[in-house]
């Protein structure tokens, strides 16, 4: 009989690099209040990290660097919707850091949510939620969110040829098949471009 621990190991083994998780997680393996401590152990015995309390990653170990990689950002804020609920969408500067539109590294990551206004200080970085009306990322796939996001960031006049080349490498045909059916309400520029991104071939 495979312990909860071990349980809890495997899962986390198993789980994407850079993956965050949440107590919420593990409860088909355990109870709240067993995996919660069993996850401070295994924090307690170097195995995982706590990044802010309620939320831990697995760091990868990296040989360019010869360090342990920083927990990332975007996967912080969706574990952080995820055990609140919450609908995000990155936005503005993060948006576009996501779609590779932007090369700049932001030391403040910013989401608009349907849940409440906070800030979550992390280590160098500030991760910022910013609540706004539920429909406006509502009933749509966080990709559909960030490039709708993106897309607004750089404004109607300022989405170039290669923004939209850049977008398109970013999505699945099933992804552009979302956008097309979750964006069918923003303002009609808007969909214009996300139809290029959906439709249209790269050169």
């Amino acid at each position: 009989m495979i312990s909860y621990a071990e349980q809890i190991e495997n899962k986390i083994g198993k789980a994407d690099p850079g993956k965050v998780f949440i107590a919420n997680d593990f409860l088909e393996i355990a109870s709240y209040e067993t995996v919660r401590k069993t996850l401070n152990r295994l924090v307690n015995d170097k195995k995982i990290s706590r990044i802010i309390r309620g939320f831990y990653h697995d760091p990868e170990y990296s040989e360019l660097i010869e360090e342990y990689a920083a927990p990332s950002m975007h996967e912080l804020a969706i574990a952080i919707a995820r055990k609140y609920n919450w609908n995000i969408a990155p936005y503005s500067g993060t948006a576009l850091n996501l779609l590779g539109l932007s090369t700049q590294v932001p030391s403040k990551w910013t989401y608009i949510s349907s849940g409440r206004n906070k800030e979550y200080l992390v280590g160098k970085s500030i991760l910022v939620f910013k609540k706004v009306k539920p429909g406006e990322i509502a009933n749509m796939s966080l990709k559909t969110a960030t490039v709708i996001q993106a897309i607004k960031a750089l404004g109607k006049d300022g989405v170039g040829k290669k923004d939209i080349q850049k977008i398109r490498s970013n999505l699945s045909q099933k992804e552009k098949t979302e956008l097309m059916e979750d964006s069918t309400a923003v303002a009609a520029w808007i969909y214009e471009i996300i139809r290029e991104i959906c439709e249209g071939k790269d050169e």
